[in-house]
């Protein structure tokens, strides 16, 4: 019996709200709230007219980059957790205002600035830079830092429960309880097999997915970071269900904090497939500067780039009526039990149109806001209760791979896979 405030309604917060009222024992009241109201109160009526919920919803409009407004919405809900399925970019505000509040705080995915050339941040980033190795701007250590206040308030920060990360976090904590005494290697790899059939777009936030993509790719190895010009390893994969595949070695955030929670691991990676028509035209926008992150006059009006692309680019919720194929998404591991060397595969293939006959949404989507409601319900329901600013792989993994397969995910486990070399 829980009260639960989404912040966010697009893409991803639809199937995390939909999946919500799915779960409607734990979720038994659901406040909807974005800065654009009329979405919320259009999906309130889908979801009153389809009728397969008794979980009571209601809408409101918030900014999320604006504490007090949220604050002033979290005094007069009173939710017992809050799901933020905004953007990045807002992560710390929606942090102190639950901790203002006194509820627990849950995201999918961890805090990047908006302005990078903001002299304040970019001094704490160049340090990290330096001391760390790698350049990303997205990072953990905004929000760990706020592990210390969130443990005092007796609250939970369940940071990351997308699929990756995510997901692919539980599967190297499921990995380590029931295969493995010891991993010594993890390979990460998201294949998007779909096809939505425009000449260029993005599955998710085009703005957040092309700074990830064009940035340089990193990797852990032996106790620290490696960083690589980005898009420069590359190695092609046949993924069950999909097919072979090129896949390129990214940054990514599940890496850190696998890292830091898994000190044994000598070597993590994540790789992630592009078609060649997606790798030309952003190698095109990135040349005559359409990623930029800094504005640009255009006459006489400052305009970011990269905001600017995004307004031109198809919005990644309407992909679903015409994406299809499947994604397949996991880990491999490499290590050993009773003394003997042990490799397996841990994954699952979600088919783009049997998620769109079920929420109307495209399999990126639903691979994201399946597992955000699953973390927010296990912490929602205490069954994970540990206070602080937590990833997923810091709980038992067990009700949360079972949830996986109740929900929609259901996950395969192979031994001896091949290994990406």
């Amino acid at each position: 019996m829980s009260r639960l405030l989404v912040i966010g309604c697009g893409g991803v917060a639809q199937v995390a709200i939909q999946k919500c009222c799915q779960n409607d024992e734990v979720f038994t009241e659901l406040c909807i709230a974005s800065r654009t109201k009329s979405k919320c109160d259009a999906l309130k009526e889908k979801i009153e007219q389809d009728g397969y919920s008794k979980t009571k919803l209601s809408t409101a409009q918030v900014n999320a980059d604006n504490v007090q407004e949220l604050v002033a919405l979290i005094k007069s809900y009173k939710p017992d957790c809050v799901l933020n399925v905004a953007l990045p970019y807002q992560d710390l505000t929606i942090m102190d205002a639950c901790l203002e509040c006194g509820v627990h705080y849950i995201d999918t995915a961890n805090y990047e600035p908006e302005d990078t050339n903001d002299p304040e941040w970019r001094k704490i980033y160049d340090e990290r830079c330096k001391k760390l190795g790698f350049s990303a701007y997205f990072d953990y250590s905004w929000q760990w830092a706020y592990d210390e206040r969130f443990k005092k308030a007796n609250l939970t920060a369940l940071l990351g429960t997308g699929f990756d990360p995510g997901v692919t976090s539980v599967f190297v904590a499921y990995a380590k309880k029931h295969y493995f005494d010891t991993i010594d290697e993890v390979d990460i790899l998201d294949c998007n097999g779909g096809d939505h059939g425009y000449p260029f777009a993005t599955n998710f936030n085009p703005e957040i997915n092309l700074r990830e993509v064009s940035a340089p790719g990193s990797y852990w190895e032996d106790g620290h970071w490696v960083e690589i010009p980005a898009m420069s390893i590359k190695r092609e994969y046949d993924f069950p269900c999909v097919g072979k595949k090129d896949m390129y070695l990214l940054h990514h955030e599940e890496i850190e904090a696998l890292g830091r929670n898994f000190p044994e691991i000598k070597r993590i990676r994540f790789f992630m497939t592009f078609g060649q028509s997606y790798l030309t035209h952003m190698k095109c926008l990135e040349n005559v500067g359409m990623l930029g992150t800094e504005p640009v006059m255009h006459n006489g009006v400052p305009i970011v780039p990269i905001q600017f692309l995004k307004t031109l680019l198809p919005d990644p919720a309407t992909l679903g009526p015409r994406t299809v194929g499947k994604t397949n998404i996991g880990c491999i591991f490499r290590g050993k039990k009773d003394g003997k060397e042990r490799t397996i595969y841990i994954y699952n293939v979600c088919d783009h149109q049997e998620c769109y006959k079920e929420l109307g949404s495209q399999a990126i989507s639903y691979t994201t806001g399946v597992p955000a409601m699953i973390g927010t319900a296990l912490v929602a329901s205490g069954v994970w209760n540990g206070r602080g600013a937590k990833t997923t792989d810091e709980f038992d993994p067990d009700p949360y791979m079972d949830m996986l397969n109740k929900f929609g995910l259901p996950w395969v486990v192979v031994e001896n896979p091949v290994l990406v070399d």
